[in-house]
């Protein structure tokens, strides 16, 4: 149950090259002129609400979030749902929180949107820096998957084909990042969310269909099949290991709710939105797209544990990473028939358009931030052809370190990387987004010290977690120097840098934090209202 049949792996392999020359095509189709700087960072704010919160959608469910999050739905159960749940949460305090004074306060890059109140080089190299440090991480995750992905699909198992299949897909990444900008991107990521949804809702139809519809007797199939009995569908399986489970598992919610919500390649895409109803309305579909590819993701791992149970799913990978496939492939049953065959490569194919999808607008995110962060800063006179160039440059720059990386750490597990990416938004960017826009006192140092310290923080305690060592499924299961006794480092660094900002406020003494108070108030209306909105 866990091999593919001949026709589904050659009709998989068309898709992925007729899907790779397609995207490629519509992003040099679509890609900005060489002097228009705000056709490649925002795609003119031309996208409707429903294309735009589509495109969020698309970014906000990332490879990771299909393979890795149905994976612990379908070994862990309850604790699997409600970290799917999580992200719908995540979503929804972006929409009700920062959403709206994101995209006024902002222009193209998390950079404006801090130093929007406290300009100046420091605070802008400060969070180039701290976005690199936030979606490399992810990024290697995507790609590093990939190879590991397209063998299980495609029946190969060559390391040297592995590494070739990373390769190709990030050169692919960095051409859609660096020819087809803000619109290419979101066309892409519009494709992918249609297909993913699409395709997975007919999936979680079938698998239903297979027990009658009754949703009941899908969960006491999965709980049987899971091998714990009951305890499948209460908390704690996730965490059991751990010395402390309950702590452990609502931290690491916590963290995937706050740090979810503020990763840049999110939040960029709120300063497409022509104004503030667009916003809304864009979240409001993104919220509702997420919120359905839950639902599925739950039927489908679910019904995978049901079907073909927990052993052969952690046999296949012990992450549970292929546990969306197997589901969808057990769905069919013994015999396969050509409709069948053609639905599961369409189920492969949205996945593999996510892996695209998803670097693409990481790789985006970064290279905007370094080209107008950092290079144009430096420069106020800097011509926008040149920036331009410099984005395009930079999307190389991001793009080439990621795939070397990416190859090195394709044999191991990814967890942590997931992990760090989702503490470091959580610990760094969540404090910094949270007070600059809504706390008047806030102050540079502030800014500085949550910004730097949070991330110091995270990327000192990580290395700690069992994720990295001292479990056979950790990144280094040979080692073992855990010595932080949590899976996420949340529960030290997420109140450690909100405290960092209060004490970098503190610290700059009462003349600095009136000064600021006085600047915050002249642009109150305009971050939380947009009243009087003008661009940099």
């Amino acid at each position: 149950m866990t091999e593919f049949s001949d026709a589904a792996q050659s009709m998989s392999l068309v898709a992925f090259t007729a899907v790779a020359t397609v995207t490629l095509l519509l992003c040099v189709m679509t890609g900005p002129d060489h002097d228009d700087l705000d056709e490649f960072y925002t795609g003119y704010r031309s996208l409707s609400p429903l294309r735009n919160g589509l495109a969020v959608a698309g970014d906000y469910i990332s490879a990771a979030t299909v393979l890795g999050t149905s994976g612990v739905i379908a070994l862990c159960g309850y604790d699997g749902v409600v970290l799917a749940l999580s992200t719908v949460l995540s979503l929804m305090l972006l929409m009700f929180l920062l959403a709206e004074p994101l995209r006024n306060a902002g222009r193209f890059t998390m950079g404006d949107v801090l130093a929007r109140r406290m300009p100046g080089r420091a605070v802008r190299i400060t969070a180039c820096a701290v976005t690199l440090a936030a979606l490399l991480p992810m990024m290697l995750v995507q790609l590093a998957g990939t190879g590991q992905l397209l063998a299980f699909v495609l029946g190969f198992s060559g390391a040297s084909v592995k590494t070739g299949c990373v390769v190709c897909m990030g050169v692919l990444m960095i051409g859609y990042a660096a020819i087809g900008g803000m619109k290419g991107t979101a066309l892409i990521q519009m494709l992918k969310i249609v297909t993913l949804l699409g395709s997975g809702a007919v999936i979680a139809v079938i698998v239903l269909y297979r027990f009658d519809g009754n949703p009941g007797a899908l969960f006491d199939a999965a709980a049987e099949g899971s091998g714990v009995g009951d305890a499948f569908l209460h908390s704690g399986l996730e965490f059991a290991d751990g010395p402390y489970p309950r702590v452990d598992m609502i931290v690491s919610q916590l963290s995937v709710v706050l740090g979810g919500a503020c990763l840049p390649h999110i939040t960029m895409r709120m300063y497409t939105a022509s104004s503030a109803r667009q916003v809304r309305r864009s979240m409001s579909w993104a919220v509702s797209g997420v919120a359905l590819f839950v639902l599925v993701m739950t039927v489908v791992g679910f019904g995978a544990t049901a079907l073909i149970g927990r052993a052969v799913i952690a046999q296949a990978d012990p992450q549970g990473n292929t546990a969306y496939l197997l589901g969808s492939r057990a769905a069919f049953g013994a015999d396969v028939s050509t409709a069948e065959t053609l639905l599961f490569t369409t189920v492969t194919t949205a996945i593999f358009l996510t892996v695209l999808a998803s670097v693409a607008g990481m790789i985006l995110a970064c290279a905007n931030s370094l080209a107008h962060d950092v290079f144009a800063a430096r420069d106020p006179e800097m011509s926008p052809r040149r920036e331009m160039l410099l984005a395009r440059l930079s999307a190389l720059a991001v793009g080439v370190p990621t795939i070397l990386l990416a190859v090195q750490v394709q044999h191991r597990s990814l967890q942590p990387l997931v992990t760090l990416s989702f503490c470091l938004g959580a610990s760094a960017l969540a404090p910094a987004l949270v007070y600059s826009l809504f706390w008047r006192r806030y102050t540079r140092t502030g800014l500085l010290w949550t910004l730097i310290g949070g991330t110091l923080a995270v990327l000192a305690l990580m290395p700690g977690t069992n994720l990295v060592s001292g479990s056979p499924v950790s990144a280094f299961p040979e080692a073992d120097f855990n010595w932080f006794p949590f899976t996420t480092t949340g529960l030290v660094t997420i109140p450690l840098g909100f405290a960092l900002g209060w004490l970098g406020t503190v610290a700059s003494g009462r003349r600095r934090a009136e000064e600021q108070r006085r600047q915050y108030e002249s642009v109150e209306g305009w971050i939380l209202a947009g009243a009087g909105r003008r661009e940099n």
